[in-house]
């Protein structure tokens, strides 16, 4: 069955590749990027039924009309696939006083998922994008009330959207279906070659497990968990995942800031 997809941060690295993979299957492919020539560039690339949007999902504002304009064009998405992260950037902070990395990384996917719930079918699915590379979430740091280092910031956010999935999929009993992935790490994608200085292992590791998530069968029933690609299997995140303190404090500092955003 043809299935409409979305798919933020795919002008380039694992989410440009699995567009490619998924329009080449036949599906309606929605791609997002941070400006219009490099959304242009990858549309370019691409054949099939593909549509581009353009939003800097570091600015909240951006983010709601990202949301607007796809419920405008389109009355159905069946898979979301919220993909796009920053571990290095010019600056740290946003001009709103956040971290960078907590904004892409973990509050803007939460809002652009409940904007577009009203979209996403029952039998639907929301995957997040999550990595090997989880911290213990400082709630300061999570309010912009002091700086991380790159690594840390990045490694915080990504256990902030992995504890963000299993909570928001016990408010979903009924689907759509939110799964957190870790595609496997350090794949040969620009955010590794820039943070790393090595090339990386073949994106198409990570592409396959995205198209996997998106439709395989496996993902179906998975709502609330976590899949290690490094591994293959689902498996338990960082262990303050399973902290009802931690998880409380990290779901109430992503409110607030999303409150303090919008």
């Amino acid at each position: 069955m043809r299935k409409t997809i979305l798919i933020t941060g795919s002008t380039d690295g694992i989410g440009h590749l699995t567009a490619n993979m998924l329009a080449e299957r036949g599906h309606k492919v929605l791609l997002h990027g941070r400006n219009q020539q490099k959304l242009d560039a990858a549309l370019s690339d691409l054949s099939g039924d593909v549509k581009g949007y353009v939003a800097d999902l570091s600015a909240i504002t951006e983010v709601n009309t990202l949301a607007d304009a796809i419920i405008a064009d389109h009355d159905r998405l069946d898979v979301l696939i919220n993909n796009a992260g920053v571990l290095k950037a010019p600056s740290a902070k946003t001009p709103d006083g956040f971290d960078i990395r907590f904004v892409v990384n973990t509050f803007a996917p939460l809002l652009l998922s409940r904007r577009l719930l009203p979209i996403i079918p029952k039998e639907g699915r929301v995957i997040n994008l999550s990595s090997a590379a989880q911290a213990p979430v400082d709630p300061a740091a999570l309010a912009g009330q002091i700086s991380l280092d790159d690594m840390a910031a990045y490694a915080q956010s990504k256990l902030a959207i992995t504890i963000w999935t299993q909570e928001w999929a016990k408010e979903l009993p009924e689907g759509p279906a939110v799964i957190a992935v870790n595609p496997g790490s350090l794949l040969a994608s620009k955010m590794v070659k820039e943070g790393f200085g090595i090339g990386g292992k073949d994106l198409s590791i990570g592409a396959k497990v995205l198209c996997e998530a998106a439709l395989g069968e496996r993902f179906a029933s998975a709502s609330g968990r976590y899949f290690d690609n490094d591994s293959g299997r689902f498996a338990q995140p960082h262990a303050r995942a399973q902290s009802a303190e931690h998880v409380r404090a990290v779901m109430q500092g992503i409110a607030n800031a999303l409150d303090a955003l919008n």
